[in-house]
């Protein structure tokens, strides 16, 4: 589609637009392409990419400024990305080591608006309504504890009104029983297995089990996936953004409902690795300045969720990108991890 001389000319142009914020002129390009080349040749060679809608002219300049798709371009086909350098992989590792699986998500959002000083957002897991393991603890004499691990490492407790009082050995017995015949289903495929179950057990196990199945499935499939959204405010230092204040408004409402978020993140679920939205592409962020850079991540190798950095257009895409894709990868062993 391009030529040789048109690549590295649309090549040098973005780079160096995203490192100046000025429209580039064909002395810039002359300087940093190596070409040999005339001025009016580049000038060319611009005005058949201008045509071809990869860049365009601002009224008040001579030179040359990236469009979406001039954008998309480098990023699909010309773009070399950098490896992340040591002082933000050593952040990383530290900031979302698998010690507590209830901030990763968090540390994760706020580690990826911290490295790339754009917003960071982690999509939540979809809740998946399989457990690791429950456990029962007596609280008094009919009000027992029902601890859940999700599959993700997460916790949730629920507490159970029973007929009879039961001794803890009872309640051993019974998580030991419920673990070794049902863990890694749902509480809904146990409730089927049980009715086979339910008439070879005591009664007293019949009840608590019958118990702990309702209250597993309610807290385990009530839940909705939202979003985890740290650095927003760094937005609005970003000077392409910034300048359209009305437009940023509606970035940040979108930021506030998150209904849209979400919409693109779950696009993002099955992608292979990272994934781009530049400007318009995603018909859900409102700014065309605006662009997202998303990456799934798993859970015992089951993707979960996804997580990226909504920043400029005019971003460090060789930079950001590796942050996204190795952010998602240690967020997907740590959580892997419990």
């Amino acid at each position: 589609m391009l030529t040789d001389r048109a690549r590295t000319l649309l090549k040098i142009l973005v780079e160096r637009y995203i490192a100046e914020g000025e429209p580039v002129g064909s002395r810039t390009l002359s300087r940093h392409s190596g070409l040999d080349l005339s001025p009016a040749s580049i000038r060319n060679i611009m005005s058949d990419l201008e045509e071809m809608g990869f860049v365009a002219s601002p009224h008040t300049s001579s030179g040359r400024v990236p469009t979406p798709r001039g954008y998309r371009f480098f990023v699909d086909t010309l773009l070399t990305v950098r490896p992340i350098d040591q002082s933000a992989l050593g952040q990383l590792e530290k900031q979302l080591a698998p010690d507590d699986p209830h901030k990763l998500l968090s540390a994760a959002s706020t580690l990826l608006s911290d490295l790339t000083h754009f917003a960071g957002l982690v999509m939540t897991p979809r809740r998946n309504p399989v457990f690791r393991q429950v456990e029962f603890i007596n609280l008094s004499e009919k009000r027992v504890l029902l601890i859940i691990v999700t599959l993700e490492g997460e916790v949730e407790n629920r507490v159970l009104l029973t007929d009879k009082p039961y001794s803890q050995s009872q309640l051993a017995e019974s998580a030991n029983y419920f673990n070794r015949h049902f863990a890694g289903r749902s509480f809904d495929q146990v409730r089927m297995a049980l009715k086979d179950e339910l008439g070879r057990m005591r009664d007293d196990m019949q009840a608590l089990m019958t118990a702990a199945v309702n209250a597993g499935s309610e807290a385990l499939e009530g839940q909705r996936e939202t979003v985890v959204v740290s650095g927003s405010r760094n937005l609005l230092n970003v000077e392409d953004l910034s300048a359209n204040m009305q437009n940023l408004r509606r970035l940040f409402d979108a930021f506030e409902q998150k209904t849209s978020l979400l919409a693109l993140l779950e696009q993002s679920r099955n992608a292979q690795g990272v994934q781009i939205f530049i400007g318009g592409e995603s018909e859900t962020l409102p700014l065309d300045e605006c662009s997202l850079v998303t990456a799934p991540y798993e859970v015992d190798g089951q993707v979960v969720g996804t997580l990226g950095v909504v920043g400029p257009t005019r971003m460090a895409y060789e930079r950001v990108i590796p942050i996204v894709d190795i952010t998602a990868r240690l967020l997907s062993n740590a959580l892997s991890y419990h």
